[in-house]
């Protein structure tokens, strides 16, 4: 089967190319060039000069269109891998909420029922268990009831359970344990990242060599310049700009990160090392004025989503976003300023490499996967494919 899509706008890791096209064969890229097509396919796609990148790939998001991967049920994860499809994200990485040992293993189990479902649907890279070792001073819109201190106790039986599962746990780094944690992590190729953390310069450089080289939704659950006594400490935010070996990835939904806070980031820590996610919950898809729980509906948290972001009832702090990731490559573009290629490439090229799939994924080259995405002059979704099947027409 082989699939042309031609007058478009390829977005490269480097540039946009003039109107060309792009020959899909089967699940994946066959070959691409500039200008009029040469050669035959069974079906034809024409852009009318639309931007074609790779399909977007999110690494940390809850759920959307009411369903959070928390409910631990096919129908919850279907449901809530459509409505990101729709809008773009051809890859993801369902993450969890720090709850009960018992409902993170139900959630294991039935990932493991469902991760090799394909049809229709993204493909889910793994599972990425946001907690339950987390610091409770920077908790945010965590439980604090269910968190647990990162000793083997805690967290040989979820890694267990989810053997060949887990692509990433994201902790607190100053934690007792958990440099054992992340030693655990690196045996089994497991990615070690930063999350809901009090940790100082001096900690984080203690955990680098444990494998902690990623701080996740960086500003958001974590520490920055603080004073000991009369003396200034570095936090984690003040690290990632200091020290070219960790990465970093941001909600780009314009709220957690206001523009010019995004432009600071973009000019301080460079565009190599940054990868845009929506962290995403229930609520995203949602009207505001919706009243939704993050994590799972039996003993999630209730929010209240409003201006386009999903709050605590007290409005004291954010619970999560209800961004979609189309809107985080128009967020880049549109509010800080960020060229299209680099934009995308933080949300497809970046993320690959940091999941070892970028020898498959990230980037338009041939033989690489055919998932793909078709936004419009002004960055809205026309089309995505996934492993060479159309399988979306325009966002809703």
């Amino acid at each position: 089967m082989k699939t042309l899509i031609k007058n478009a706008r390829l977005v490269l890791t480097d540039r946009i190319t003039e109107p060309g096209w792009l020959l899909i064969e089967d699940s994946h890229i066959a070959d691409f060039g500039n200008g009029h097509p040469e050669c035959a396919a069974d079906e034809t796609l024409d852009a009318e000069g639309g931007y074609l990148t790779p399909g977007l790939i999110d690494m940390h998001l809850h759920g959307g269109d009411g369903a959070d991967f928390m409910d631990a049920t096919e129908a919850a994860f279907t449901r809530a891998a459509k409505l990101h499809l729709r809008h773009g994200t051809t890859s993801l990485l369902p993450t969890t909420m720090s709850a009960s040992m018992e409902e993170l293993l139900e959630l294991i189990s039935c990932y493991r029922r469902i991760h090799s479902k394909t049809e229709g649907l993204p493909h889910f890279l793994g599972l990425h268990l946001e907690g339950p070792f987390l610091a409770p001073a920077q908790a945010g819109a965590q439980d604090p009831k269910y968190l647990y201190p990162p000793v083997p106790e805690y967290y040989m039986p979820l890694l267990e359970a989810g053997s060949g599962l887990i692509r990433r746990v994201s902790a607190a780094v100053e934690l007792p344990g958990a440099l054992g944690l992340g030693d655990e992590l690196k045996q089994r190729g497991i990615q070690a990242a930063v999350a809901h953390s009090d940790a100082d310069y001096d900690q984080l450089l203690a955990a680098i060599p444990h494998g902690y080289t990623h701080l996740t939704h960086f500003y958001s659950g974590m520490s920055g310049l603080h004073r000991v006594g009369a003396y200034r400490k570095l936090g984690l935010i003040e690290s990632a700009y200091l020290d070219d070996r960790l990465t970093v990835e941001i909600i780009a939904d314009g709220k957690h990160l206001p523009p010019e806070l995004l432009r600071l980031i973009v000019k301080g820590i460079g565009i190599d090392r940054i990868s845009l996610i929506t962290d995403a919950m229930r609520g995203a898809g949602l009207p505001n004025g919706s009243r939704v729980r993050l994590g799972s509906e039996t003993n999630g948290q209730m929010t209240v989503i409003e201006d386009d972001v999903a709050f605590m009832p007290d409005h004291t702090c954010f619970a999560g976003s209800v961004c979609t990731a189309d809107r985080c490559i128009r967020t880049i573009v549109q509010s800080a300023g960020v060229p299209l290629p680099d934009a995308v490439r933080m949300m497809t090229l970046n993320p690959a490499r940091l999941l070892g799939i970028a020898v498959r994924k990230g980037s338009l080259q041939p033989g690489f996967d055919a998932d793909l995405c078709l936004f419009s002059e002004s960055l809205q979704v026309q089309a995505v494919f996934v492993s060479g099947k159309r399988i979306v027409q325009e966002a809703k």
